[in-house]
């Protein structure tokens, strides 16, 4: 059974086949049924009387950019003058909820400050859902994009925690989404996503390998404004404090708590008390996956095949990814959906990809590194895409689709 009827080019009624769309129905019910019971407990707000709830982590984005406002930029880098901070708003909670992004985010930061904490949190989660919703429907080209995207299990630990994944998988995948059409604007969402400067370490590779240089200065020159409109504004002094707690994040995060870490490392160190096996697995993966990408993107790969590789390839190259971050996940499974409507679903395919939803849904009762897995999986997903892939068989389908459009 076809998982949706679509046309291959405009897409404009397209129709999810039953069982899938019973299925994303479900999975949008539980998102917003805990969504709701999570919000209505006011847990995003306040910690516990006895200072050991969970608080959600966009308190860092706000307690930074309010001292940003208040001319300390700098300082927000430093946790303990942070964290007394954070808990004017929140109360006493236990934790590291430190700042370590670059100071071009703390523009962002800033602005979201101007407001309430309860304002400010519900504007910075919707606002971002919904560019990641307008990402995931450009990448697949249809109003059902909004659907798949809602469903994805990854969604509800971003909205509970109010952390960025919506906005990394929504720059992710926009570049991706609008690299071939329009170059200039890719190059601008990928300049953008140095925010976050890990995720973005294999599309220097890709760029290069695939020729897309537009893309590539565009995003350089983006990146610099950014960086040279920080320090006129922050001053050295935020950079200079920003650098020393780079090293710091993954064990801030990872600390007696290996099970967070949805990468190689993490669950290598889940399982083997040992750094140096973690680092080489890691780094094994990592190279695995840049070697990968720069032969596709230098090959004759259809194109959705080159941008499913990219965005697993993102998520298996760092070591530092939290469960939120596996929003960007949606990204390549958009593409390998665009493909299986352009060529039809190879056997299993979807099946790998419900298993992918599975392990994320799964998280919060097993508490180990299954959204790891998970990118395992499709990355496996995509590489048995690659081995089959005729080009010829896409290039007749993409005459056929284009002829079609033309009458």
């Amino acid at each position: 059974m076809a998982t949706y009827e679509i046309s291959p080019v405009r897409g404009a009624g397209a129709k999810l086949a039953h069982p899938v769309e019973l299925v994303c129905f479900a999975l949008i019910v539980v998102n917003l049924v805990s969504l709701v019971a999570f919000y209505w407990r006011g847990l995003w707000i306040s910690a516990a009387p006895d200072g050991t709830g969970n608080v959600a982590d966009f308190i860092a984005l706000w307690a930074a950019g309010h001292m940003t406002l208040a001319g300390h930029a700098a300082a927000a880098y430093d946790w303990p003058t942070l964290k007394p901070v954070e808990e004017t708003v929140v109360g006493h909670f236990s934790g590291y909820l430190g700042w370590r992004y670059p100071p071009p985010f703390l523009f962002a930061a800033a602005a979201l400050a101007l407001l309430p904490y309860a304002s400010a949190f519900l504007v910075w989660v919707f606002g971002t859902f919904l560019s990641y919703l307008a990402a995931i429907r450009a990448i697949i080209g249809d109003r059902v994009g909004y659907f798949l995207a809602a469903a994805f299990p990854a969604v509800l630990a971003n909205f509970m925690a109010g952390q960025n994944g919506f906005l990394s998988a929504a720059l992710i995948g926009g570049t991706l989404a609008l690299l071939q059409r329009r170059p200039l604007c890719a190059g601008v969402l990928l300049g953008l996503l140095t925010y976050k400067p890990h995720l973005g370490l294999l599309f220097p590779i890709a760029l290069v390998a695939g020729g897309h240089w537009r893309v590539f200065l565009t995003a350089g020159i983006v990146a610099a404004l950014m960086a040279a409109a920080s320090l006129g504004a922050f001053g050295a002094e935020s950079w200079h404090a920003f650098f020393p707690g780079i090293g710091n994040a993954l064990y801030s995060e990872g600390l007696s708590y290996w099970d967070r870490l949805q990468s190689a490392f993490g669950f290598v160190r889940l399982l083997h008390d040992s750094e140096v096996l973690a680092w080489a697995v890691q780094g094994t993966i990592a190279i695995m996956a840049a070697i990968a990408v720069g032969i596709l993107w230098r090959g004759r790969a259809a194109y959705e095949i080159k941008a499913a590789a990219l965005g697993v390839g993102v998520l298996m190259t760092t070591p530092h990814i939290l469960m939120y971050d596996l929003v960007v996940l949606a990204v390549p499974m958009a593409f390998l959906f665009r493909l299986g409507r352009m060529q039809g679903f190879l056997k299993h395919e979807l099946a790998g990809i419900g298993l992918a939803c599975c392990l994320i849904l799964i998280y919060p009762f097993v508490e180990a590194p299954v959204g790891f897995v998970a990118v395992m999986v499709v990355a496996a997903l995509v590489l048995r895409r690659a081995l089959t892939h005729d080009p010829e068989k896409c290039e007749a389908v993409f005459r056929k689709d284009h002829a079609q459009t033309k009458s």
